[in-house]
């Protein structure tokens, strides 16, 4: 174990010692390269890491903050903006930005249909936004940030796609957004987005999907045949996308898009201070420094594979993902929630604690992402997961087995921890026992 750094050291240590000190501290990180975590990292080939590294490094030192300071930054941003639009079936009127990442872009959609609603309905005071309760806690967080009041309404109980009725009953006069997911991350089901933005459309209000997990993949896997319903541009009523390159993108970590239907809403995104003694302060996002490296790369990430590279890939990734999901179906204590529609997925049991399972695969190395209501485990399969699909799944029947024999560790480990957590009533006392977990989380 790294003895922590508390203060400044007073002369700098030689470059070495410092690298020799990082592989030291990363050693107890996941080994996510042997395709042991299901989830936070997107991993074309190393080749292509390779690349990103050196497209980054290009523009390690420059700041996207001002566009005429670098040019070269607002042309990879406006074009990795069009490249995306027209992924999404968007047209010349298209138009947004790139930002650090999935939230930021949740976030600034919601600010900015706020100010758009300001305009447009002047009588709205309390806005609304109405959303399935499997729509990505970016929403709570922008509803707490940004006052605009989070409506959640629950999925199917069957499907787990969002509630088409529900949703349409949940709407009021201070309704400004109706949300929907593609897919979404519990259960990687497509919401029925047509209905819904019909919603929006007859109402006149704003109507964003959430595809960020599924922006860079749902164009391919449709394209290599599986069943795909509508969700991008081409659905009449869809006003916004968010759509992350860092995921199936395979960018830089730091690398998102929102994109809007026309101007006539972006607009309201950008922010402008014209009475400042330091000069006249704009910003396209939420953010003032903007790196350079990360948009740089992701245009060359994305130029470097094309249509043809990310279809390959698509291929690879719903290959391994139909195996595993075939695999866990046909054992007797584990089941699929849902039908997902691609890469992203979780399954669960009603014969035993599907946590305590978790616990199992991660004394194997595994590591997968504990779910509640209800609870499962969740995955979300790469390329390089193609390796080691089969030595997976071996694990995971052992694990069954020894949970069955093992009933009674169910008191230990994570087990524990995310059952406790699912099934106390008071929400308020879990906010409070996850605050306090994370801010031991931080401390030197």
């Amino acid at each position: 174990m790294v003895r922590p750094t508390i203060q400044m050291p007073e002369k700098g240590l030689p470059h070495e010692k410092i690298l020799e000190e990082m592989d030291s501290i990363a050693s107890e990180d996941v080994k996510w390269e042997e395709g042991k975590l299901w989830s936070l990292v997107y991993h074309a080939t190393e080749e292509h890491a390779t690349f990103l590294k050196k497209a980054h490094d290009k523009f390690f030192s420059k700041n996207a903050l001002s566009p005429l300071a670098f040019p070269s930054l607002r042309k990879f941003e406006t074009e990795v903006v069009s490249m995306v639009a027209d992924l999404l079936n968007g047209d010349k009127k298209c138009c947004g930005s790139m930002t650090s990442g999935g939230t930021e872009s949740i976030m600034t959609a919601v600010l900015t249909y706020r100010e758009w609603a300001e305009k447009k309905f002047p009588h709205i005071k309390n806005p609304e936004m109405v959303m399935p309760s499997s729509a990505h806690p970016a929403f709570e967080k922008s509803a707490e940030y940004f006052k605009v009041k989070s409506i959640r309404v629950p999925v199917d109980e069957k499907t787990h796609r969002a509630d088409v009725k529900a949703m349409k009953k949940a709407i009021s006069e201070n309704t400004i957004l109706l949300i929907a997911s593609a897919c979404d991350y519990p259960r990687g089901v497509v919401d029925p987005i047509s209905e819904i933005a019909a919603l929006a459309q007859e109402r006149g209000i704003g109507m964003h999907v959430d595809a960020c997990l599924g922006g860079f993949m749902l164009p391919f896997v449709k394209e290599l045949g599986y069943p795909v319903p509508e969700f991008d541009f081409s659905v009449p009523g869809v006003t916004s996308i968010s759509a992350d390159i860092h995921k199936y993108g395979y960018g830089p970590k730091g690398t998102s898009t929102i994109i809007y239907r026309t101007e006539k809403i972006w607009k309201h995104q950008l922010y402008v201070y014209a009475d400042w003694s330091g000069g006249v302060y704009i910003a396209p996002t939420m953010r003032g420094t903007r790196a350079g490296g990360p948009i740089a790369a992701a245009w060359a990430g994305i130029k470097a594979l094309g249509k043809e590279k990310y279809l390959k890939l698509a291929e690879e990734v719903m290959n391994t993902s139909k195996k595993i999901i075939n695999e866990i179906n046909a054992m007797d204590s584990l089941y699929i929630l849902g039908e997902p529609v691609m890469s992203v997925f979780s399954f669960t049991s009603d014969e035993f604690n599907i946590f305590q399972l978790g616990d199992f695969l991660d004394s194997k190395g595994w590591h997968l992402d504990r779910l509640q209501y209800p609870p499962a485990l969740h995955m979300i399969v790469n390329p390089h997961h193609s390796k080691i699909a089969d030595k997976f799944l071996k694990d995971l029947k052992d694990a069954v087995r020894e949970v069955k024999e093992n009933p009674e560790k169910v008191d230990k480990g994570e087990a524990a921890m995310y059952g406790m957590i699912a099934s106390l009533p008071n929400r308020q006392k879990v906010k409070k026992y996850i605050l306090n977990f994370l801010k031991d989380q931080y401390k030197i």
